[in-house]
């Protein structure tokens, strides 16, 4: 697993690559899919799931395409402290597990439409038309023999 540091000058550090990072280059890590914690330098607590709450409060201000409504918020907050607190974690986990999954398959459903292009498609008709006439051809022939 990947270790980050981060510093008391708010600064992250990659310790694979010994370089520092962005939260930018944090985010392209979620993206690849890539394992990693961030660690506060001096005391080692894990401080990834502030990193990741920073990255989506920055993706929440950007372009007004807001994931996280005003009454998702409100929701939210109004369930911290319940009882089944646990569940609805599990709850959103795999719904957003299955929105994702659900969105590969219908990227995956229009890449095989846009891979059928006009210019394909006709391109497939004339090799079928030229292989008909093909056919026709040496069929003629024959009759003629």
């Amino acid at each position: 697993m990947r270790v980050i540091k981060k510093y008391p000058n708010r600064r992250l550090y990659d310790t694979s690559k010994s370089t520092y990072i962005t939260l930018d280059d944090v985010k392209a890590l979620v993206l690849n899919h890539d394992r990693f914690k961030v660690m506060d330098s001096k005391t080692e607590d894990d401080l990834t799931r502030s990193i990741l709450l920073q990255i989506i409060m920055e993706q929440e201000g950007d372009d007004g395409g807001s994931v996280m409504t005003n009454e998702v918020l409100g929701s939210l907050i109004r369930f911290y402290g319940q009882p089944m607190r646990g569940e609805m974690s599990k709850y959103l986990e795999s719904s957003v597990r299955v929105f994702l999954d659900q969105q590969d398959t219908i990227k995956d459903q229009m890449k095989n439409l846009v891979d059928v292009s006009p210019m394909g498609m006709m391109t497939k008709m004339a090799e079928q038309n030229m292989s008909l006439w093909l056919g026709l051809g040496k069929a003629q022939k024959k009759d003629d023999e």
